[in-house]
């Protein structure tokens, strides 16, 4: 049964959308590639793609935000539109930081409603002088998906605020998602009217937009696409909260890039990925990836920055500005602490406040002296909480007034309206401090700006307030994405309101050489660390995820969110039944190798005995005289043995090949180089003291080996444990004829010289040495013990051991890196495989016989 998350997402997804309301007229598009438009505009096309990419234009992006970066207002005759540029917006600033001649596309929606019947000319007009192209979205999908899921659900969330009741945070509600999903559709839709899919970069911002990387990799398997993420990502156990919690994680995955501010937000994200999806990530060279289905998702760690050249343009101007004056006049005499924040629940304006009134408790030297300016952007969201948060606010500044003002004199002044960059500019000239108290935010910029304003310019240097030594404090949150970066700032938790009042007074109090040096060692961060520079670092690392894009052969499968791209090498390839029954048919003498959990057996089974169908076919293969058929596996030889005692003919290797058997009637071989089991009694209790220290583990004690398995533990705990004691046993045991590995969900300990590639060598060395060398060789496998089978095969050609004219089928189980040349999905394919090899063998099942090899 389908889950209920996918309601209406395939209707979506095929383009049967009746909420949309008109169809308006598409935008023209320039096509750069052989093609026909109208395939590209039916939703219900195959993914455009080609195995060569494009020379004929360059390369050019196109950046996917909510809104668009122009200001739109009414003409004064109320007929038509003007617009223009929105210089505060990242949108556009972070042009800067890319390659001078790429030309640059915007989609996202206006901050204003437009008629349906002027659409199509502000879209034209929008095209032609701004390169922006405008997504409409109807007034219902609007309100649903902008204050409604965002607002009301990932923006609270976001910021680890969970639901508990409806009045606070308001319950999950399925008609809010799925006015996100439909906007996330128009998105798309514009993205994909003027895409170029095979010369285009998509660069998409921000949790508005979290699941339109499925709709466009739906369309465009290839497209080099990344996302941004702008506010927190909260841990695994807040994020796993959200019933369309793995809906939006696939979303995401199927992005090449995905960018986090800080460390703690991509590990957060990860370890999402880990816990839901079962994806661990790999460090290569600096860079960490996440292997998704054959595709390497990039996961990039850089915190924004600000727009150097627009903050010193309004610096040359600040002096000039009444304001300034002003303000020097108003606040002469007084010690001045700032603070901007935008008006929502998260940014502890309050808890600022109450800082502000402790300090003038433990410190009255400072009342009638310090002053609290805060600036209060207008509210972005709107509900309950805001209003409480308003009211609370409000009351704060009330009784602080009353309680410590005096003729001429109030520590707190409040600003509630909208402030301008160069108002902005004039309040950090005379502010000796900024406080920022958020519980948790994504960047925040505000320390960054009142930098660089303190800093000052070449122009305005010889300006009383900017000359001598340059001077600068600021007082962050520990829980907002900058923090990590300002490490001469003085760090707080805001909810402490004591500590956060002992850093006001420390702040203002602080000698001047002291300000001067953390200053300086802020200044020269911000300023090489600017917009520019982030996204230049986020494109390059864009261009490096995407650079073997047109290498691949790529297809789409899967239904919903569950869509992704399989990305595979060229010469890495599905295992083709048909063919591999072809070269069965024809062979003489045959090699089969099987290994068993995670190839015949699934690895999440719980009764771990092989199914009758497993051992018909085996016992069917093993019937064929053609055929030597092996079980090599790291299992023991007594469960082996008796799971498969009806296969008579059946090979098997156990314990990694340490004992060997070639039929049911032969004798077990010792393949080991040493039956020194002294070792154990040293590896054993390290093991065990990591079996007491992590729940859910075991230890497995075979005849020559030793296994720890993880597998139902935590799977961050457990993982870290096992490299600890992996390094722990290769310390201890440094001297010990014995050789210790990691992996899957295990830690083994076995005698040196103990292989499945030595257990193939064996077989394929001992066929040909009686004359029937093998000419058909299948070797199926799972995990990183099998690898060495699939190494060992092309040695085998090599010296002699198999003929050039050997048919080789080295075949993993699971799309990923490896030695071998074909893959089977899952365990159901190769009992598929095997069940076509059975009806082609030329004998019908048998209990008995002569033995498949000496």
């Amino acid at each position: 049964m389908m889950s209920k998350s996918y309601t209406n997402l395939l209707d979506l997804a095929s383009g049967n959308f009746p909420i949309m309301g008109r169809e308006r007229r598409r935008l023209p598009r320039v096509m750069t590639v052989a093609g026909v438009i109208s395939e590209l505009d039916d939703d219900q096309a195959n993914s455009v793609s080609s195995d060569v990419p494009s020379s004929i234009m360059q390369d050019r992006i196109i950046i996917v935000a909510n809104q668009l970066p122009v200001k739109a207002k009414r003409r004064p005759d109320n007929k038509g539109w003007s617009f223009s540029w929105d210089e505060d917006s990242l949108l556009l600033q972070l042009k800067d930081g890319l390659p001078e001649e790429m030309e640059v596309l915007y989609v996202g929606s206006l901050n204003v409603e437009v008629d349906s019947n002027e659409q199509d000319d502000v879209s034209q007009l929008l095209l032609d002088r701004f390169k922006c192209v405008p997504a409409f979205l109807p007034h219902d999908i609007l309100s649903k998906f902008y204050h409604g899921f965002c607002k009301q659900h990932l923006w609270p969330l976001f910021h680890y605020m969970l639901p508990f009741s409806a009045n606070h945070g308001g319950r999950f509600d399925r008609s809010l998602w799925e006015a996100y999903v439909a906007a996330n559709k128009i998105f798309s839709q514009r993205v994909i009217e003027v895409i170029n899919p095979e010369d285009d970069y998509v660069w998409i911002h921000d949790y508005h937009l979290m699941v339109l990387p499925t709709f466009l990799r739906r369309r465009f398997n290839r497209l080099r696409m990344g996302f941004f993420l702008h506010s927190p990502f909260p841990s695994s156990e807040i994020y796993r909260t959200l019933p369309v919690r793995e809906e939006i994680l696939k979303a995401l995955l199927n992005s090449d890039l995905i960018g986090f501010h800080t460390f703690d937000y991509a590990r957060h994200f990860l370890s999402c990925c880990s816990r839901m999806l079962g994806l661990e990530y790999q460090s290569k060279r600096g860079y960490i990836g996440l292997d998704y289905f054959g595709r390497t998702v990039g996961i990039k760690i850089m915190p924004v920055g600000i727009h150097m050249g627009q903050i010193e343009s309004v610096l040359r101007l600040a002096d000039k500005e009444w304001r300034v004056e002003e303000l020097k006049q108003q606040f002469e005499g007084k010690t001045v602490l700032l603070g901007v924040d935008d008006m929502d629940i998260f940014k502890g304006v309050n808890l600022k406040l109450l800082a502000m009134e402790q300090m003038l408790k433990q410190h009255p030297k400072w009342q009638g002296r310090a002053v609290l300016i805060q600036i209060a952007n207008p509210a972005r969201g709107r509900g309950r909480d805001l209003e409480e948060t308003q009211a609370e606010i409000q009351t704060s500044i009330k009784r602080i007034n009353e309680k410590f003002g005096e003729p001429g004199y109030e520590p707190i002044v409040f600003i509630d309206r909208p402030v301008s960059l160069s108002e902005r500019v004039a309040y950090y000239t005379i502010a000796e401090c900024v406080v920022v108290t958020a519980v948790r935010d994504g960047m925040n910029l505000i320390p960054y700006e009142y930098i660089v304003c303190r800093q000052g310019n070449s122009v305005s240097d010889s300006n009383s307030e900017f000359s001598g030594p340059k001077k600068s404090m600021l007082i962050v949150s520990e829980f907002i994405g900058c923090s990590p970066s300002l490490s001469g700032a003085i760090r707080v938790n805001p909810w402490n309101i004591e500590s956060t009042a002992e850093a006001m007074n420390e702040a203002i109090s602080m000698v001047e050489p002291e300000k001067q040096l953390r200053h300086e060692k802020h200044y020269r961060y911000v300023s090489t660390h600017d917009v520019a520079y982030w996204s230049r670092s986020v494109f390059q690392d864009m261009e490096r995820t995407c650079k073997d894009h047109f290498r691949r052969r790529c297809w789409g499968i899967g239904l919903g969110f569950g869509f992704r791209v399989i990305a595979l090498d060229p010469n890495f390839r599905k295992l083709s039944i048909d063919a591999i029954q072809s070269a069965y048919l024809r062979s003489k003498r045959r090699a089969i190798l099987l290994d068993y959990d995670g190839t015949v057996m699934p690895q999440t089974s719980i009764n771990k005995s092989p199914s009758q169908e497993v051992i018909s076919l085996i016992n069917t293969l093993c019937g064929d005289v053609k055929n030597t058929v092996f079980v090599v596996s790291g299992r023991g030889r007594d469960s082996l043995s008796k799971w498969f005692s009806p296969c008579k003919k059946l090979g098997i290797a156990a314990e990694h090949g340490y004992f060997v058997r070639w039929s049911a009637d032969k004798d077990w071989e010792i393949c080991g180089q040493s039956n020194d089991f002294g070792w154990i009694q040293i590896a054993e209790p390290v093991m065990k003291l990591y079996t007491e220290a992590t729940d859910g583990s075991s230890i497995e004690t075979k005849e020559s080996a030793l296994v720890w398995h993880h597998r139902d533990a935590d799977p961050g705990f457990g993982s870290s444990q096992a490299k600890e004691l992996l390094d722990h046993l290769e310390s201890v045991l440094a001297n010990e004829p014995v050789a210790a590995k990691s992996g899957q969900y295990i830690v083994e300990v076995k005698p040196q010289g103990v292989s499945k590639g030595v257990v193939a060598e064996k077989i394929f060395t001992s066929m040909h040495e009686t004359g029937k060398q093998a000419d058909f060789v299948l070797c199926v496998g799972d995990d990183r013990s099998d690898e060495d089978m699939f190494e060992i095969i092309g040695n085998a050609t090599t010296n002699g051991v198999l003929s050039s004219n050997t048919c080789v089928f080295a075949c993993t189980v699971g799309q990923k890196p490896s030695k071998a040349k074909y893959y089977l999905d899952d365990p159901s394919d190769v009992i598929t495989m095997l069940d076509a090899l059975a009806e082609a063998s030329d004998s019908p099942p048998s209990s008995d016989g002569e033995p498949a090899s000496p």
